[in-house]
């Protein structure tokens, strides 16, 4: 009984193994995993471990923020428990809320028919609709601002300072 317990063991550790070889980005392993594919940005990933007991490890070019709802600030290394709808006990990511950043403690989709990702910023869960991160959205480098300057009152560009 023991043999079959550690055999049927083995195999699951094997199984996840090959989910993660076989997804070749970041974006085709989240899918697998019943996640959207836009958690994380489409540029400045250098590479992602996910470890047998469930630890994601993704690793940036360098800090960068994204725009979703709200901005979206991810460190060099990003860490979570990667499970079936959900990364739990995420590390190295924030989220903008009324001027301040705070730390994103899960994203999980519980049901993924009802259109609905869960951030749990620790002071407050924020429901936000699915459809935000279908794609994979650009990450601009930290300290990086944008402003948007007239030029001849229709047309307008973008100033990086």
């Amino acid at each position: 009984m023991a043999a079959s317990y550690r055999y049927s063991a083995i195999l699951v550790h094997v199984f996840l193994f090959s989910l993660a070889s076989a997804s070749s980005t970041i974006h085709d392993l989240l899918r697998s995993r019943g996640l959207p594919a836009g958690i994380f940005p489409k540029n400045g990933l250098k590479s992602y471990e996910l470890g047998e007991d469930g630890l994601l490890q993704v690793y940036f070019d360098s800090p960068c923020v994204a725009k979703f709802e709200t901005r979206v600030s991810f460190e060099s290394v990003v860490r979570a428990n990667l499970s079936y709808g959900g990364l739990t006990g995420v590390e190295g990511l924030s989220q903008e809320e009324l001027f301040l950043w705070l730390p994103v403690k899960d994203i999980i989709v519980y049901d993924p028919s009802s259109g609905i990702i869960l951030f749990d910023i620790g002071v407050a869960h924020k429901q936000m609709s699915l459809s935000l991160f279908e794609d994979p959205p650009l990450c601009n480098p930290q300290g990086e601002l944008m402003e948007k300057i007239p030029r001849n009152n229709d047309n307008w560009f973008q100033v990086q300072k």
